[in-house]
């Protein structure tokens, strides 16, 4: 394989991969100017089913809306709906808490939405949540020996910063927004942080609780149970999971993502990706010579990745497609469709 579409080949061959994703909401969504994931503040809360309906069906038809931006950026669902009409797998869809009734199946964990961190503990269940979730990973082990797993969880990125200084890591985080509301974010995180000094959260599980979200502990507990080879399909939001799991002293896997979260200078993933200790793995989709006015926004820093898009683009890849084949796929998806 060349390597200008992928940063580094992770020499995985799956005879029987998987994709999977992990959906929850966090009330976080609903502070305005945090989340891009929507048109409003409170529509973000819709996301993560319009983005399932969207990846499994092809289209999004319980209400009329288009999968774009306000400025016409596709949303990242269909670059991982793309991948899925490219390779023909079938997505498992994981309800780790959302707020409104998925319009798709899923499998359900019976997780709530997560609490605002600054005033509640955020996932008050998290321990059990992380337990259903290696139950998860025990079942996809039966179908599988490769899984590529993602999450949808706007406002994601904000309980990712809380976790990660949580755990002792100085990390910043990216954003759906091309101007990154950093200070936003830090205020929220200053608050969350103060809290956990106050309620004493300690462990890995504990401050999850205290600052996560329901994607996060169901995402641990699927990786700390699952027999085949995994990445993570994602940036910063996984990256917590990956924290999470090194606390817990379990396997860090190495994470699939875009070049355009590795190139804003706002979030600095590379460096809180070494921190960690794992390695991440950048797909090029080549989205500025694409001839799509709207995918040309990925490359001014909007939206950047979502739904596991940069590891739908890498498991294709994977599986044998060629570079041209996929950016082909996805921009033929993107004018047929958004």
């Amino acid at each position: 394989m060349s390597t200008p579409f992928l940063s580094e080949d992770p020499g995985i061959r799956p005879r029987r991969p998987m994709m999977a994703l992990v959906l929850a909401n966090t009330m976080l969504s609903t502070v305005p100017g945090i989340s891009g994931a929507g048109p409003t503040p409170e529509k973000t809360l819709l996301t993560p089913i319009l983005d399932a309906e969207l990846v499994t069906t092809g289209a999004i038809t319980s209400m009329l809306v288009r999968p774009n931006t306000p400025t016409g950026c596709p949303t990242p669902a269909t670059i991982t709906r793309s991948m899925i009409e490219l390779t023909g797998l079938a997505p498992v869809l994981i309800n780790a808490g959302l707020a409104h009734t998925p319009t798709v199946p899923c499998l359900d964990v019976y997780g709530s939405p997560g609490g605002d961190p600054r005033k509640v503990d955020a996932v008050p269940h998290a321990a059990h949540l992380f337990e259903r979730g290696e139950m998860i990973g025990r079942l996809l082990s039966q179908y599988s020996d490769f899984l590529m797993l993602g999450e949808c969880v706007p406002g994601g990125t904000t309980t990712a910063l809380c976790v990660l200084r949580a755990l002792g890591y100085e990390a910043s985080v990216s954003s759906a927004f091309a101007r990154n509301p950093l200070d936003l974010k830090d205020a929220v995180c200053r608050e969350v942080l103060a809290r956990i000094d106050e309620t004493g959260a300690k462990g890995p599980l504990d401050i999850l609780r205290a600052a996560g979200d329901p994607m996060m502990p169901v995402a641990a507990g699927i990786t700390s149970t699952y027999s085949g080879d995994i990445i993570f399909a994602g940036g910063t939001q996984m990256l917590a999971v990956a924290a999470t799991l090194k606390a817990l002293g379990k396997r860090v896997p190495p994470l699939a993502t875009t070049v355009y979260v590795r190139d804003d200078p706002t979030a600095g993933f590379p460096g809180s990706v070494a921190d960690v200790g794992t390695t991440a793995y950048y797909v090029d989709p080549n989205f500025a010579g694409i001839g799509h006015v709207g995918l040309a926004r990925y490359c001014i820093g909007e939206v950047k990745e979502g739904m596991g898009a940069g590891g739908a683009l890498t498991l294709a890849y994977l599986m044998g497609h060629e570079p041209e084949e996929i950016t082909r796929k996805v921009f033929d998806f993107v004018r047929k469709y958004a």
